[in-house]
């Protein structure tokens, strides 16, 4: 066993919270099912897609007796990119399955669904099981973004199991794995191959949720990680006083995780990249207002401050969104248009091409844009054949078209304004941390769900923990029905099924709750400082939920 820290050594003796029921009954649960369920949109085509798993009920969780069930195998993946609680996951999922059965064995695909596909695994026991509870990462069995998709590939995923003995699949990941959980449970029932999967909705995006999954695991402990960072560097701005920070939050599309942070920290500046897109705002119209609040606080003697930018922003600014989406088909996998461009040999040269294929409009919002971010546009695309907007240095393209501004600013400069910028991008520092007790008390309970959905028979379900921003033991376990979450997006110029990514809503109370203060926090130096996560102490202070959740839930 690897040296570990005295951190690590106290938090592995941590029991995680589970819900009352699950707490008192084991996985040993009586079924409750509502109403026939249909997906969040396209509905006539996504039933069409999934004939023999649409219209599942949704299941909740009450008090039942204990049965003897006969043993089996399992198998679990982790799929897409890390999030913090991942490992108590399966430790849950571990713990569920032997509650069930002792004899229950538990395999642990490696490297995402490429394991499956390629029958690579390790097995999961009590004492590798233990290494790893309370543990940030995936190491356990590392992760992958392998998509699921293929006749070949779900064959052989089905011939892999048999092999085993394997009669059940649990795919913990994002809104693409769980739509690949959402295919292939639903070609195994097609087959008739008896192989359950369930899926558990990971992501520190937070972009997975909605009635029944009120939150993403990962979520709260990244956040809480970055706004500690954000706290710190507000601290050492507001010491040093000659710095403006530019912060790019990781989150893909949705900006859940930088409101999250604005409203953990009172950031000077918060873009939501869903208003941008509301109210149609432009690049420059955006720089115009950031120039404006740095002028602002300069002529109050401030210049400094901090600004946050989700890392999905770009495809948000309307006519940089329309650009994005002709160039995502133009540079779609497998077409004629890609091929042509994968033999071009120079930036020049890629520049003029795209440039050619773009519409009249598209093609002068194109030609706007310095030729770095271009080429960053048109860099590969990531497994689902969207732009990889964590490429794109857009906290860099604002610092220096803000400095671009204000030097044409004669009032600024004679106020003795000095804009001094620095840039940063909050990512991977906070995708492996030790999960929150928040964290690590879900995942547990996520993965002992899954167990239990498991034992019933059931597939084509998301664990589903409800309730969570009330303490542990008023939480309400069940299962949300996977094809409830899905509709059709256009992939690699095509349309697909895929589940609905959840953006801010700017009706919803967390953004109203922002809007009601940025004006203040964007004159004032009314800094928060988070601090460290604490996993020992006050309960208001170890076990609370993250803002977002608070507001919407509480």
């Amino acid at each position: 066993m690897a040296p570990i820290s005295a951190l690590q050594q106290a938090r592995a003796a941590y029991q995680p919270k589970l819900p009352t029921v699950l707490a008192e009954n084991g996985p040993f649960v009586t079924l409750v099912e509502g109403a026939a369920t249909e997906s969040v949109a396209d509905q006539a085509a996504i039933g069409e897609l999934f004939a023999n798993t649409y219209g599942l009920p949704t299941i909740t969780f009450a008090p039942g007796s204990q049965k003897e069930l006969p043993a089996i195998k399992v198998g679990v993946i982790l799929s897409g990119g890390q999030a913090p609680g991942g490992h108590n996951v399966i430790a849950g999922l571990f713990d569920g399955l032997k509650a069930l059965n002792e004899d229950n064995e538990l395999f642990g695909f490696l490297g995402g669904p490429s394991g499956l596909v390629n029958d690579k695994f390790r097995m999961l026991t009590e004492e590798v099981v233990d290494e790893y509870r309370n543990t940030g990462g995936f190491d356990i069995i590392c992760s992958g973004r392998t998509k699921l998709e293929t006749e070949e590939q779900f064959e052989q995923v089905a011939a892999n199991c048999a092999k085993r003995g394997i009669s059940a699949l649990v795919i913990i990941g994002g809104d693409d794995s769980n739509t690949n959980a959402c295919l292939l449970a639903e070609w195994m029932k097609a087959k008739g191959k008896g192989i359950q999967v369930i899926g558990c909705p990971k992501t520190i995006d937070g972009d997975l949720r909605n009635e029944q999954i009120e939150i993403s695991f990962g979520f709260d402990t990244a956040t809480k990680v970055y706004s500690e960072l954000i706290g710190n560097i507000m601290r050492d701005a507001n010491s040093a006083r000659k710095y403006w920070h530019f912060i790019k939050l990781m989150g893909r599309s949705a900006s859940h995780i930088a409101l999250e942070c604005a409203l953990q920290t009172h950031a000077n500046y918060c873009l939501i990249s869903e208003e941008v897109e509301a109210e149609k705002q432009t690049l420059a119209g955006i720089v115009a207002d950031l120039a404006a609040m740095v002028k602002a606080r300069a002529l109050a003697g401030n210049n400094f401050g901090i600004v946050l930018v989700p890392e999905g922003l770009i495809e948000f600014i309307p006519s940089l969104g329309v650009l994005i989406g002709e160039l995502n088909d133009l540079l779609a996998e497998g077409s004629a248009t890609a091929a042509e461009f994968a033999k071009l040999s120079g930036l020049g040269a890629q520049i003029a091409f795209a440039s050619g294929k773009l519409t009249p409009a598209s093609a002068e919002t194109f030609a706007g844009l310095p030729d770095t971010l271009k080429g960053q546009l048109m860099a590969d695309r990531d497994p689902h054949g969207n732009v990889q907007v964590s490429k794109i240095e857009t906290e860099k393209l604002l610092a220096d078209m803000v400095a671009a501004v204000l030097k044409k600013d004669a009032e600024y400069k004679a106020a003795g304004g000095r804009f001094s910028p620095q840039t940063h991008f909050f990512g991977y520092e906070g995708r492996c941390a030790a999960p929150s007790n928040f964290d690590a008390d879900y995942c547990y309970s996520l993965g002992y769900t899954a167990a239990t959905l498991i034992g019933a028979g059931r597939t084509a379900y998301m664990a589903s923990v409800r309730n969570v921003a009330s303490p542990a033991c008023e939480w309400e376990a069940g299962g949300t029905p996977l094809t409830m979450m899905m509709n059709m997006e256009r992939r690699h110029g095509h349309d697909r099924p895929v589940i609905r990514k959840a953006l801010v809503e700017l009706d919803g109370k967390p953004f109203l709750s922002f809007a009601a203060n940025r004006a203040r926090w964007a004159v004032e130096t009314d800094y928060v400082y988070p601090g460290p996560i604490q996993y020992f102490g006050p309960t208001e202070v170890c076990d609370a939920a993250n803002v977002t959740l608070m507001l919407e839930r509480g």
